[in-house]
């Protein structure tokens, strides 16, 4: 059904147009009562099996919605009425902004992908963090807020802006994650090298402490695959030693050329970051190496490419503890998170382990134990 309405419906419309509209009948499924009861009784089904305990919190299990899709955190519940086991809103900054000119998202259906240059279009720290300071849930998944720069900030006054966004944000996070690796804020790769991180991850830690002192607010930091491999350890030693609480594994990568794209030359050669399935082999890649460095000192986030449960299971084999969508979500629609659960209980009831926790990195293992 859905993908009928997506080829006949959301294809010929502008992308960005188009998640609004399918946000908006979200948010409003959400706000109905009777409704929002059965839907979630539809389409976010509950396995004891897949209950995980990870940042603090207990989830009803690994998956959950990448940054990116609730900007402004307009739709929390909707998202977990869907069956999001976590909602990562954002990219909040310090100060609200528009983003890059339209047009600044292109579907590569083909691929199953996207390409974004959206730029941090949000309405500050701010406004958001009154909007979830104003909320009443009906569901409660463990939310995630992502912090970036305000594109105006110089790369100078980037720690400063990152706290203005911290202090605003994290009382009302479940955990804090800070995005470093978005290729649409013009020098924001560049606070990824250590030289830089160091500075600001400590002062985003000693400000999350200060706004929330009764409680410590788990803080992670993104990373995009493109970075080089000694710099991928690099960050995970550094993350280690600055006792952050996890890596999330990976951003939307610049790469075009080695990715098999099929779509037309002029739409892969749109400026931006492309997500989706052509992602996926790089993002595991950088999983992999982050696991082999830190093991289980860090709680690993796998996201980039997941479309299906056997590719969220790969994930976990490979280290992650938490896995998270996005891509997918626009092309396989709201029935597509049951597919993941149900597909998820399935490999593990087939697998040898009794736990999702001991599925985690157990590709690691079977390495060492073979050599």
């Amino acid at each position: 059904m859905y993908r009928l309405l997506f080829r006949t419906v959301f294809c010929r419309m502008d992308p960005e147009r188009a998640h609004h509209l399918a946000f908006s009948w979200i948010r409003r499924a959400a706000a109905t009562p009777v409704l929002r009861t059965f839907a979630a009784a539809a389409l976010a089904p509950r396995d004891r099996r897949l209950r995980v305990e990870a940042l603090g919190r207990r989830m009803h299990g690994p998956f959950g919605l990448a940054a990116g899709f609730d900007k402004n955190a307009e739709g929390i519940d909707g998202l977990a009425m869907l069956g999001f086991d976590h909602v990562e809103v954002g990219t909040v900054t310090g100060s609200a902004q528009p983003g890059n000119p339209k047009k600044r998202l292109f579907r590569l259906v083909e691929d199953r992908a996207l390409i974004n240059r959206m730029g941090f279009n949000n309405e500050g720290a701010a406004a958001v963090a009154a909007r979830l300071a104003a909320r009443q849930p009906v569901f409660r998944p463990t939310l995630g807020v992502n912090i970036g720069k305000t594109k105006a900030v110089p790369e100078s006054e980037a720690v400063a802006d990152y706290v203005t966004s911290t202090e605003a944000l994290a009382p009302h996070a479940d955990y804090l994650v800070v995005n470093v690796s978005s290729p649409n804020t013009p020098g924001l790769r560049n606070l990824q090298a250590t030289e830089h991180l160091r500075p600001l991850l400590t002062a985003v830690r000693e400000a999350a402490d200060r706004a929330v002192p009764a409680r410590r607010v788990p803080l992670l930091v993104k990373i995009a695959p493109d970075l080089a491999d000694e710099d991928i350890d690099a960050v995970a030693d550094l993350a280690v030693e600055l006792g952050l609480d996890g890596i999330i594994a990976t951003n939307t990568t610049v790469a075009r050329d080695g990715l098999g794209l099929t779509c037309a030359p002029e739409l892969a050669a749109e400026t931006g970051g492309l997500s989706g399935a052509p992602v996926a082999d790089r993002s595991l890649e950088v999983l992999r190496r982050l696991y082999a460095r830190v093991g289980d000192r860090l709680v690993l986030v796998g996201v980039g490419g997941v479309g299906t449960a056997e590719d969220a299971w790969r994930r976990i084999l490979a280290g992650a503890t938490l896995v998270q969508g996005y891509t997918a979500f626009l092309y396989e629609g709201p029935f597509w998170m049951r597919r993941m659960h149900r597909g998820l209980a399935r490999l593990l009831a087939a697998s040898p382990y009794a736990t999702l926790a001991e599925a985690v990195g157990a590709e690691h293992r079977r390495q060492e134990g073979a050599a």
